[in-house]
């Protein structure tokens, strides 16, 4: 099957419109429209059907659809596995402000002769899937969640443990506190719009709800750090969580405060993933960054759920 079809059936499937695929593709649309021709001869099906918003997938075109990009996956590994050596390594974070993100900005300060890609996946099955494809070269997740236990060929270790932080705003009845206990939370509004059902850290803060009876809010939409900050500023009755080493910046008038929590200190599990056999070798060589450079875990007087990831 010629790939530059499925790829170009790909970029029309996620655009929504060949305009736009044949944008991502940097070719003609008329070149889109002509791979895709190809494609449906081929398989004997229509694939999309042209409406006012631009082309949507037939039932046929979605049953193909995961196919097609495993199709690509498996292409990329195939080159991967003869040109590991050549091409950057990949990892994978969920965001950019994240306690991951400050490690590898580490590691490329310690060897800024290894080039490096970043990508940020939100899904933990998304994460493992990509690295059992060889897409990616290793990902930082914190837990897996109960009942879904890492592929045998995915291996892991626990790099750092994060301490949680309350963070409030300058009414806040906790505001002048130096550290406050988790004990001390209960009853307090904590607000956490992010908590997506069915991802790691959804899991984790339910379990530490569980954990202590604490009262996590995870209503309204998540319109990012600045709404958020900016709603903890200006309500005494809500505070959040945030990463002790998560870096944030507002502006000057909103007087947030970062209060640490104790007795016992909850922390989030940071675990780096990689594929058993990767045979990138700045791989190994990130490893033993982290290894050397991060802080230990399962330290007395911390808290973490009883299913976090190290195998």
């Amino acid at each position: 099957m010629d790939l530059d079809t499925v790829r170009t059936f790909l970029a029309a499937a996620d655009a929504g419109q060949f305009q736009e695929a044949a944008a991502d593709l940097a070719v003609t649309q008329q070149a889109v429209s002509k791979r895709i021709a190809a494609l449906e001869r081929d398989l004997g099906v229509r694939l999309f059907t042209r409406t006012p918003r631009g082309a949507e997938l037939t039932i046929d075109g979605q049953a193909f659809l995961p196919h097609a990009r495993e199709l690509l996956r498996v292409a990329e590994r195939a080159a991967a596995s003869v040109r590991a050596g050549r091409r950057p390594l990949r990892v994978d974070m969920i965001a950019s402000r994240s306690a991951a993100s400050g490690l590898m900005r580490g590691f490329h300060r310690a060897h800024p002769e290894i080039d490096l890609d970043v990508v940020m996946l939100i899904d933990i099955g998304e994460a493992v899937a990509a690295i059992r494809s060889g897409t990616i070269d290793a990902s930082f997740r914190a837990v897996a969640m109960p009942g879904r236990p890492l592929p045998e060929d995915i291996a892991s270790v626990r790099v750092l443990d994060e301490p949680l932080e309350l963070l409030v705003g300058p009414a806040h009845a906790l505001a002048g506190a130096r550290s406050v206990t988790v004990a001390q939370l209960a009853g307090h509004r904590i607000w956490m719009p992010g908590l997506l059902p069915g991802t790691e850290w959804a899991a984790y803060y339910a379990d530490l709800v569980a954990e202590f009876g604490l009262t996590i809010e995870a209503t309204g939409p998540n319109f990012g750090s600045d709404a958020l900050l900016d709603t903890i500023a200006d309500t005494p009755a809500l505070a959040t969580f945030m990463g002790g080493r998560t870096r944030l910046v507002w502006p000057a008038g909103h007087g947030l405060r970062r209060v640490p929590v104790t007795d016992p200190t909850p922390v989030y599990p940071h675990s780096l993933l990689w594929r058993r056999d990767d045979p990138h070798p700045a791989l190994a060589t990130l490893r033993a960054h982290l290894a050397a450079a991060a802080p230990g875990h399962g330290a007395a007087g911390t808290w973490a759920p009883d299913w976090t990831i190290e195998r």
